[in-house]
């Protein structure tokens, strides 16, 4: 393993950690009770992203910027990718990130916790996120000769991505 890869394991590793206590947090001030959902124990970014009703609420609550910085940080995207994605500046993004307390719209949340799922379901497949970089940002047969990036502006869009990602996983190559 090289020294950069090393690195990039410990960063992820930290990031990862700080995204558990972060997703933890946010939920315990959330109102699950009007979901009818009794957590019994610490939820992890991992336990988040695949309980479907978890995301429903923090949909609905609206990810707080705090959890976005860090889910920002553990994609492989750049600010001018997330910006892209939520239709919004960068200097919006930019600005929020100064606002103590802000929380995004639903639709943003929304948009936010694809992304954060796209990249779970992409390290999955590829093991790094340099792969994983490289990989959406390389012209792709299979979906049309299109970066995998570009579609993801999109729900129908994310939505190719993930099962190109899953029939990848799977070694069912168009």
């Amino acid at each position: 393993m090289s020294q950069y890869t090393d690195m990039a394991t410990t960063i992820n590793s930290t990031i990862e950690g700080r995204l558990d206590r972060e997703i933890s947090s946010f939920l315990k001030q959330s109102r699950l009770e009007d979901y009818h959902i009794e957590l019994n124990k610490a939820v992890t970014y991992e336990d988040f992203l695949s309980n479907k009703m978890l995301i429903i609420v923090a949909i609905r609550t609206g990810i707080p910027y705090s959890l976005f910085g860090l889910i920002q940080a553990y994609t492989p995207f750049t600010e001018n990718d997330w910006a892209n994605f939520l239709d919004i500046s960068t200097k919006s993004l930019q600005r929020y990130k100064t606002t103590a307390e802000h929380h995004f719209k639903p639709i943003h949340s929304e948009k936010i916790i694809e992304m954060a799922e796209v990249t779970k379901v992409g390290l999955d497949v590829f093991g790094s996120m340099e792969k994983l970089r490289l990989w959406l940002t390389t012209p792709n047969y299979a979906l049309g000769s299109l970066k995998p990036i570009e579609l993801l502006k999109d729900s129908y869009g994310k939505e190719l991505v993930i099962s190109e990602l899953t029939r990848i996983n799977y070694g069912i190559l168009v």
